[in-house]
């Protein structure tokens, strides 16, 4: 009899201590139903690197002379041209260098006296710009500013009389764009840019005349942007 009570309080005490421990292992998940979570196969265009283009667009503005004869014109005219560029991508953003050189024949004529004419020209354009936007996988909105070199040319007319003077000026430059990636290493880009070269005297040594000069400019480019191992090292 005795025997048998202690059999049965050991058997109590065993199956108190190991209830928890049951209820545990019924919580834990069975091993053949565990996934692991999906990877992500989503991959985003790349927007590092040296790239090269051309582009072609139109320009229009305004030429104010200060002097004798006086004048208000209104240059406009195409353009086009060669891009040199550097994109640096860190997450969404990118930043980077940009320059180019275009031919322009931008230029306009007024009346400036009684049978004067007055005629301001632009016939090339340089700009050095940083570039800074926000990459939404092949699309890229961006802002730029930077410096703007490029020859003013003045000339003033009477009968069979004329007189033309030209000079480089440094000025600056200001706008935004969006670029595309349309098919591997190409990309496609819609720009605008303000372009203020200021003014300088354009005039005659008995007669100075300061001439100013500022467009506006919308163009397309396209560009190819190089990769593999001649550029990795950079």
């Amino acid at each position: 009899m005795m025997n048998s009570k202690l059999s049965m309080a050991v058997a109590a005490a065993v199956a108190l201590f190991a209830t928890p421990f049951a209820a545990q292992a019924a919580d834990m998940p069975t091993k053949g139903y565990y996934k692991a979570p999906p990877r992500s196969v989503i991959s985003y265009y790349n927007w590092t690197g040296f790239y090269a283009g051309i582009n072609v667009g139109y320009g229009f503005g305004s030429s104010d002379w200060s002097a004798v004869p006086t004048a208000s014109n209104k240059p406009k005219g195409m353009l086009a041209g060669g891009t040199l560029g550097y994109n640096w991508q860190a997450g969404a953003f990118v930043y980077g260098l940009e320059g180019d050189f275009d031919w322009s024949g931008v230029k306009g004529s007024a009346t400036c006296a009684v049978s004067f004419t007055c005629e301001t020209a632009n016939t090339w354009l340089a700009t050095f710009r940083g570039r800074a936007g926000y990459a939404i996988d092949r699309w890229l909105p961006y802002i730029t500013a930077g410096g703007a070199y490029g020859n003013v040319k003045a000339t003033s007319t009477i009968a069979a009389l004329s007189t033309s003077t030209s000079k480089d000026k440094l000025g600056w430059t200001a706008g935004a764009g969006v670029e595309y990636a349309f098919l591997g290493n190409w990309t496609a880009k819609l720009e605008y840019l303000y372009v203020d070269l200021g003014s300088s005297d354009l005039g005659t040594a008995a007669v100075p005349n300061n001439v100013s000069f500022k467009e506006n400019i919308v163009r397309a480019g396209l560009n190819y942007k190089f990769s593999g191992p001649l550029f990795s090292r950079f």
